[in-house]
């Protein structure tokens, strides 16, 4: 449908410890198999230094909003050569999450990719609330590209169009969308998840949206 690159969650970071923690190595493994199959570059978490050795053929490497302040853990993946996909914390500033970005770049490692994704306020009706504002002020403090999840910021599925068209006409550089065969039985984040034909037709959107604003949907 368009989508430039897959993402999975190897290693989740769980508010509950009774909660899906995800496949582990297992996961990488499977990312692994899905790249050969499909010829698109993977995306996953990384939670811990330990863990490093098994990523060595994952293409972009995220740090969640969790770890935005892990610092050892920013200085490692400085080291390395890879994208580094970086979300801003629950309750984290602009400033702080460029801080981070500057911990990775400090190490040598400058291709860092910035995301917001919703941060902690006083809502509840959504998950987390989409910091719009983040976007463009954000391209006057920096030079790295800005991402936007829309899955992670609303909570619901329905939303994530919304927030989706919200966020490009605020100038970010690309999204991060949760999709699944089948939302209702998935181990976490159903409530959030698109079904394929579903991103299809956003996907659609998305083309529209950039055309109008002159920008290129790269596949």
């Amino acid at each position: 449908a368009g989508a430039g690159m897959l993402q999975g969650g190897a290693f989740k970071p769980r508010t509950s410890p009774y909660a899906f923690q995800g496949m582990r190595a297992q996961g990488i493994d499977l990312l692994l198999e899905a790249k050969e199959k499909t010829g698109l570059p993977i995306v996953t978490e990384v939670m811990d230094i330990s863990q490093l050795p098994l990523f060595e053929n994952v293409d972009v490497i995220q740090i969640g909003a969790r770890n935005m302040q892990n610092f050892e853990l920013l200085k490692e993946v400085g080291r390395l050569r890879k994208p580094i996909l970086l979300k801003r914390g629950l309750a984290n500033t602009l400033k702080e999450l460029l801080m981070s970005a500057e911990y990775i770049m400090a190490g040598g490692n400058e291709n860092v990719i910035l995301c917001e994704r919703g941060i902690r306020t006083f809502e509840t009706a959504t998950r987390n609330t989409l910091d719009l504002a983040s976007i463009p002020l954000l391209k006057t403090m920096t030079h790295l590209p800005i991402i936007v999840d829309p899955s992670h910021s609303g909570g619901m599925s329905w939303l994530v169009e919304s927030l989706t068209m919200s966020g490009i006409a605020a100038g970010c550089d690309g999204i991060i969308v949760e999709v699944h065969n089948d939302p209702p039985h998935a181990k976490c984040d159903g409530q959030q998840s698109l079904t394929p034909d579903q991103f299809e037709q956003l996907m659609g959107k998305i083309k529209q949206m950039a055309n109008l604003m002159g920008k290129t949907v790269v596949k």
